[in-house]
């Protein structure tokens, strides 16, 4: 894979190699020797290069401590520890910072340039703390991922913690020294919540696929009213996913004594449609952020450009937002699952058992997945708010961007879950339907899915190997898509 532009670092999450174009090298040469040049041609305190940082910007240095201050910039803010970022979003972060690096502005070298993309290409996986991390930016984070580079710290391999060190070696590489500037880009922007930011809206992609054929074949078991789904509701995305459902339900059968399903199931093409436009909002935010110079200074137009990149409260607080319609759909998803486990609005066996009585039936599994929510539930406060006083006052506000990922990490991973349970009870309320019924079309194929990677529980059995079979599917995308 052939790197030429930032665009192209977003495919880059594949196996292929990458290798920087000689255009984009030649480009980052020439801005490079522009910015030793402007650093050189005059006395101006350039932050972070000849200056301390934070409340220390004001301390001019001196070459010789100039030469050791890049190293410093990094080992002296690895101050976290476990636990760790998982491999695929440590390696989405290094592949955030390239994309910064590519876009030109940080006027790092070619030669860091590169020897990050062949961290990249030989799986080279720092251990990035996830907690713990109350900072302006993301600077310990950023420290931790990057002193690697130099043979500091720790990196990952088949999930046990090595020396950074050791791991260069045994490929063969020298550690990195750095030149002006270098370590003070390596610290700079929002790499990590960029990173989550790009890792969670694809499966929160998925989220919304899989919420939306859920609600669709519960619509049909419950033998629900559809003309609730016929007409428009407010919101593209939400008028979307009504449609698609609309068209999923088309052709089943509807019970006679239903005048209103639950609410659960008349709102679900609402309640996803709108997680689907805060997810866009999202991914829109993120392209924004995509473009925009990080660094601190940044390096535009031949002049050192102070920026706010740290600050990714925007991205921040969207993540917030798509948190909290996660627990919302959450919400409905576990009130519509109890529904199947109810006669009164199934027709259905109580707790959707083959033997009630002897056999338990479902209701552990809707346990599990009240479990799920509840710990949704108590992370839904905003992430991105609490701001604290550090460096002596200079850096009084933080974006906390990073929490708002690691917290929409967790309910992605949690509504995944109960999207499994959701699923698996439906796949029962479907063994247990007297014959014959005649499901929509459009959901022969979901039903077909199920029944293939779920065995009916004629009698009680433990569940959660299903439970992980069933989530792991739906953000690999295996489950039938709509549409």
């Amino acid at each position: 894979m052939i790197i030429r532009e930032p665009a192209d670092v977003l495919v880059a999450g594949s196996a292929e190699p990458l290798e920087l174009g000689p255009e984009l090298l030649a480009e980052l040469r020439a801005t490079r020797a522009a910015m030793l040049a402007g650093i050189d041609s005059g006395d101006a305190a350039v932050y972070g290069v000849n200056t301390g940082m934070g409340r220390l910007a004001g301390v001019r240095l001196t070459a010789l401590q100039q030469e050791a201050h890049q190293r410093n910039l990094l080992v002296g803010r690895a101050v976290g520890g476990p636990p760790w970022l998982s491999p695929e979003l440590a390696r989405a972060l290094l592949l955030m910072r390239l994309r910064g690096f590519v876009r030109g502005d940080a006027a790092v070298s070619a030669e860091l340039t590169g020897f990050l993309v062949d961290r990249l290409n030989d799986r080279f996986l720092p251990a990035v703390p996830r907690d713990g991390l109350g900072s302006a930016g993301e600077i310990i984070p950023l420290a931790h991922a990057f002193q690697t580079f130099l043979g500091i710290g720790f990196v990952l391999e088949n999930g046990e913690r090595v020396s950074a060190a050791d791991a260069l070696e045994r490929r063969g590489v020298e550690p990195f020294v750095l030149g002006p500037k270098e370590g003070a880009s390596l610290i700079q922007g929002s790499p990590l919540a960029e990173a989550y930011a790009w890792l969670c809206a694809r499966q929160v992609r998925r989220l919304v696929e899989a919420q939306t054929v859920c609600a669709a074949l519960v619509i049909d078991l419950l033998g629900a009213p559809q003309e609730i789904y016929r007409y428009p509701v407010a919101g593209e995305y939400a008028r979307r996913v009504l449609a698609e459902v609309g068209r999923l339900v088309e052709g089943a059968a509807v019970r006679a004594d239903v005048v209103q399903a639950p609410i659960s199931v008349r709102v679900a093409p609402r309640v996803v449609g709108f997680l689907d436009q805060v997810r866009a909002d999202l991914e829109a935010t993120l392209r924004e952020s995509w473009e925009t110079p990080a660094d601190s200074p940044s390096f535009l137009d031949g002049r050192f450009v102070p920026t706010t990149g740290y600050h990714a409260a925007e991205l921040g607080l969207r993540m917030d937002a798509v948190k909290a319609a996660l627990v919302h759909v959450a919400e409905v998803a576990v009130q519509r699952m109890h529904r199947l486990l109810d006669p009164q609005f199934s027709g259905l066996p109580p707790q959707l058992s083959a033997d009630p009585g002897p056999q338990a039936g479902l209701t552990p599994l809707h346990k599990r997945a009240v479990g799920e929510l509840h710990a949704m539930r108590r992370s839904a406060a905003p992430a991105t708010l609490g701001s604290l006083d550090t460096s002596a006052g200079q850096e009084d506000v933080q974006a906390f961007a990073w929490a708002a990922g690691a917290e929409l990490e967790d309910a992605v991973r949690h509504l995944f879950a109960i999207t499994a349970c959701e699923l698996i009870a439906i796949r029962q309320a479907r063994y247990l339907v007297p014959e014959p019924h005649r499901a929509a079309p459009g959901l022969r194929a979901a039903h077909a899915w199920l029944a293939e990677t779920v065995e009916p529980i004629p009698v009680d059995r433990p569940l959660g190997v299903d439970v992980e079979r069933v989530a792991e599917a739906c953000r690999d995308g295996s489950l039938p898509r709509p549409g």
